[in-house]
């Protein structure tokens, strides 16, 4: 009976000795007002981690992302505005990090292209739409045309 009761301790403390080193790492800031609290969690959504695909940094595990949420805490705290801050970000890791890249030389095919693609598309139906009825004019030569219509006129008579 005290050997159960012995080894129940031990699997306990070893227990309780794993759990502790596999805490969870949980940021937790405290800001000025509530305001500045809005601001950062707007930003932590917005702004999109290096590392993974397609994720923002509020639920990202990256170092990476751990790194970017402190730095708009520290700068959210320093008082800077969300446009400060994302310039910021986009200077240090480039126009990934935000969702919706800015309209420069460097993006305007991102934002272009596909309207570009689209009218292409339909001015490519358009014109083999026109073409084709245009062709369907002149399948035949006359010659053939007069045999066609001898042909049905003889099938015509038959009926």
């Amino acid at each position: 009976m005290m050997v159960k009761f012995i080894s129940a301790r031990v699997f306990l403390c070893i227990l309780f000795l794993v759990s502790a080193c596999v805490q969870a790492d949980i940021d937790v800031y405290e800001f000025k007002d509530e305001a500045q609290h809005a601001q950062y969690q707007q930003l932590a959504k917005e702004l999109r981690c290096p590392k993974c695909q397609n994720q923002n940094i509020a639920d990202s595990n990256a170092p990476i992302a751990k790194d970017m949420r402190h730095q708009v805490y520290q700068m959210t705290l320093e008082g800077k505005s969300s446009s400060e801050i994302v310039a910021f970000m986009v200077d240090r890791f480039g126009e990934f990090v935000v969702y919706t890249p800015r309209f420069d030389f460097s993006t305007w095919l991102l934002w272009l292209g596909p309207a570009v693609i689209g009218i292409l598309g339909v001015l490519v139906v358009v014109l083999m739409a026109r073409r084709k009825v245009e062709s369907s004019d002149s399948i035949l030569s006359a010659e053939e045309s007069e045999k066609l219509k001898k042909i049905l006129a003889e099938d015509e008579t038959i009926s």
